[in-house]
């Protein structure tokens, strides 16, 4: 059996479970949900085990409460197969009045059309990433965000990784049944993961009949357009260049279900408090949920990448973004982007519950270091640091080797050191 890898997630679900009577792991098949719930539950159910599944739904329809029997806290995998068991938990939970109960695992979103409450204040809702690359091994860890967030100078650091490296880490992505198999077999996994999502999730999910290749031509827009802001009516006309027409509306649902499937994951727009009214352009940043699935629907293998830089840095972009999401996870903050009506732009910002937040550029050479500095330097002069903090630090991820601090503050970050 291969050694559990431990997740950055470990600590935040541990943490929830003493504060909530449930909690609710959600994200994208195959990401190491119930993996990781084992680790941490004393019993479990598996609903979608195909010689007990149609009983146990039967029994979830008549008498859920039997399901829940079992030492706690009982992991319930793939729960949305018997929606009528949230209620029950819910109720549980209220009558015992005790916290880490539950555990439920599901790559879907909720339908809250099949459940009564919420489940507020009863049930934690967490989403678990693929692998960041501090968590698969691929990052030494020598430069810790939370040390840049309390302001502690960090030393030199040399990432081992080369471009080659970050190339083949981009299409063998963050799933953990990948880490360490070669780059032909992972890519093939990420491959099939795509085909399953076309051609039966996203029918399945909630019973309305999609159409595979329209599904198909709706990635590959996307893929072409990762990292990107790119409206509907975009991937619209790109549709009709494929001789694939389609209603707005349509397009709109297809992007809500791998939404709710955990396959596509928008970074949205951040709202700060600045020196001068400018209008913040408010339309999200489109990304997947790991680098992979891009790189995978656009056919690209590594030595692709070399040929195309423009598309290997949007790639890029995505891999940082993936990690640094689930960095300020383990933080207790949030990620999103920066762009307003003069076009200043800035990837990410990192921003936490505490108040405190960081800007960061993400270059994958060392050629576009200086033009990003600049963008963070102008966002630093436009926050209004009477009404918001001012920033606990200013950087750019890179895909280069070595990590320092530049002279104007700005921390230059190899993505083969980064950490929580």
């Amino acid at each position: 059996m291969k050694k559990y890898m431990p997740r950055l997630i470990d600590d935040v679900i541990i943490n929830e479970l003493k504060a909530f009577g449930a909690i609710l792991i959600t994200g994208p098949k195959w990401c190491g949900k119930t993996t990781t719930a084992k680790q941490i539950a004393k019993s479990v159910i598996y609903m979608h085990d195909p010689e007990k599944s149609d009983a146990y739904i039967e029994t979830a329809k008549i008498k859920p409460s039997l399901l829940l029997e079992g030492e706690k806290p009982r992991l319930i995998d793939e729960w949305q197969l018997a929606p009528m068991l949230w209620d029950a938990i819910r109720f549980d939970v209220d009558i015992k009045g005790e916290e880490g109960l539950y555990i439920l695992t599901g790559s879907s979103t909720i339908d809250e059309t099949q459940i009564k409450h919420s489940g507020a204040g009863r049930i934690s809702r967490i989403l678990m990433r693929t692998m960041s690359l501090y968590e698969s091994g691929d990052s030494n860890g020598q430069i810790s965000l939370n040390d840049l967030f309390q302001k502690n100078d960090i030393d030199k650091a040399i990432s081992s990784l080369k471009v080659d490296d970050i190339a083949n880490l981009i299409i063998r992505g963050g799933w953990p049944n990948s880490i360490g198999k070669s780059i032909e077999i992972s890519s093939r996994q990420v491959s099939g993961y795509i085909e399953t999502i076309a051609n039966s999730e996203i029918k399945t999910i909630d019973g309305v009949e999609r159409n595979t290749e329209k599904t198909k031509a709706i990635l590959r827009s996307l893929a072409r357009n990762v990292a990107t802001s790119v409206p509907n009516s975009t991937i619209l006309k790109d549709l009709v260049a494929g001789d694939d027409l389609m209603h707005q509306n349509t397009l709109s649902d297809y992007l809500r279900v791998l939404e709710k499937l955990y396959v596509i994951e928008n970074l949205p727009s951040w709202a700060p408090q600045l020196r001068s009214k400018t209008v913040i352009r408010k339309s999200p940043v489109r990304y997947f949920i790991d680098p992979s699935i891009p790189a995978a629907i656009l056919d690209a293998n590594p030595q692709d990448l070399f040929y195309d830089l423009k598309t290997f840095g949007f790639l890029f972009e995505s891999l940082v973004i993936r990690d640094l999401r689930i960095y300020a996870q383990k933080l207790n903050g949030s990620v999103y982007h920066y762009r307003d009506k003069n076009d200043l732009e800035v990837d990410a910002i990192i921003h936490l519950k505490n108040g405190k937040w960081g800007a960061i550029e993400v270059k994958l050479g060392s050629n576009e270091i200086d033009k990003a500095v600049l963008n963070l330097l102008k966002l630093k002069e436009k926050i209004n640091i009477d009404k918001m903090n001012s920033p606990s630090f200013l950087a750019v991820v890179t895909g280069t080797q070595f990590g320092y601090k530049r002279p104007d503050g700005v921390y230059v970050i190899p993505i083969g050191c980064l950490k929580p």
